[in-house]
């Protein structure tokens, strides 16, 4: 939603609009793949290391969210931590038995997930970030 968006870019991730989040978030910036504008969105995220698993359920609809066709088209985006750590990551999206090791750690954050995958009919897209 961009409220949303709006209100965590503000606040530096620390507020939703439904209060403060005691789930792991960060805002993740990424390069339009059609019109060459940054897009922001918020999302969930596990540590996985130095890095940030983030996955792209569009909350179990059909269709992957265009951010991570964004991410497909260019890998580079910027991340914001709720801390206010503001950085540049590499995103690839996460295949075979890597895909298989880090999904378990993001539904330990969100259990939701294994039901977005029964409902979208469909394999989310798992990415891995790493800063760089």
């Amino acid at each position: 939603m961009p409220i949303d968006r709006w209100l965590q870019r503000k606040t530096g991730g620390r507020v939703t609009v439904i209060g403060r989040s005691a789930l792991p978030t960060l805002l993740l910036t990424t390069t339009g793949r059609k019109s060459g504008q940054p897009r922001t969105v918020p999302l969930i995220y596990a540590p996985d290391g130095a890095r940030f698993v983030v996955t792209a359920s569009n909350w179990g609809q059909q269709t992957h969210p265009a951010w991570s066709a964004n991410l497909l088209a260019e890998p580079r985006a910027t991340v914001l931590l709720s801390d206010g750590r503001e950085f540049p990551v590499r995103a690839a999206l996460a295949e075979g038995a890597e895909r298989d090791r880090v999904w378990p750690l993001v539904t330990r954050v969100w259990p939701a997930y294994d039901t977005y995958v029964v409902r979208s009919g469909r394999e989310i897209r798992v990415f891995l970030l790493t800063p760089s």
